[in-house]
Order: structure tokens, then sequence, then C-alpha cells
């Protein structure tokens, strides 16, 4: 596991295997409801009762709700990339559904580390994080490619 340092890892300190575990978050079935009517207004993410009787079998989160459940925990307590977590393209699935009570944590792995050939001052590093519950079910895969910035690089906007 690396260790950051006070201003965070840059692309110089990783190595594939790297491995982060993020704390945790209870997921209340006030925040789905609220999540759903904002963003995924779909019965089985707004209403318990009418959600049933859906392929869920109840109340579920939306995906998109774990994904940002998922983004704040890796921001907030586990990828600790100095420059922050810039992304440059991901592939995720949600192989069970987010309820009400889920207590979830990330588990974060570095799988591929690409320094850029054209701007040595950055690469792109491959991250797979799963979302898991307290007792290890599945309920996010994410694979995540990030931008990575060496130590010393000069930032400029974009």
């Amino acid at each position: 596991m690396a260790e950051p340092e006070a201003g965070g890892l840059y692309l110089d300190d990783l190595h594939v295997g790297d491995s982060y575990r993020t704390a945790e978050y209870v997921v209340s079935a006030q925040a789905i409801l609220a999540f759903g009517a904002q963003f995924d207004p779909q019965v089985f993410h707004l209403d318990a009762e009418a959600a049933s009787a859906t392929f869920f079998g109840g109340l579920a989160a939306s995906g998109w709700h774990t994904a940002a459940i998922t983004m704040n925990l890796l921001v907030t307590s586990g990828l600790p990339f100095a420059d922050g977590l810039i992304g440059a393209g991901a592939e995720v699935s949600w192989p069970t559904a987010t309820r009400a009570g889920d207590v979830l944590h990330a588990e974060a792995a570095i799988t591929q580390i690409t320094p850029s050939r054209s701007r040595p001052d950055r690469g792109i590093v491959t991250v797979e994080s799963r979302t898991l519950t307290a007792n290890g079910e599945e309920r996010q895969r994410l694979v995540a490619r990030m931008l990575v910035f060496r130590r010393g690089a000069t930032l400029t906007p974009r």
C-alpha cells in the first residue's frame, strides 16, 4: 500500500498493485429518494412500495447515486493523488443494487501506469475500484483511467 506524502502522490510515486481502501458510507432511504427525485426519477428510486413490484423488488439506489458515493469516498479517503482525481475515461458496472442500510466502502488498485510519450509531465493511471458492502457484496465495479502528474509539473488550465 502506497503511503501519501503531505500533498499527495505523484505519477513517480505510484506502482502497479498499489491498493487503497476508503472510509465507509451508510446509505439512507432518504438519500436514495432525494437523489432519485433530482437525477434519476424512476419508480424504483422514488417509491419503496411501488418499487416492490419492479425488477428490483424494493427501493434501490440509482447506479449513478452509487457512482457519486464512490467518487466521494475515493476523493475524501481513497486515492491520494496530488493534483486531484482527473478522469480520462471509465467503464462502470453495477452487479447488484445498492439498498438503504448498506454500509459501503471502496477498494481501489492501480492496474496500469502509462507515462505520456508526448507530455513527459504526466501519465495515465488505470485504477480498478470495487464498491462493496460491509459483508463484501459488490455494488459497483469501476475501471477508470486517471490523468496523474509528475512531481514539479507546471499545471495549466484547459
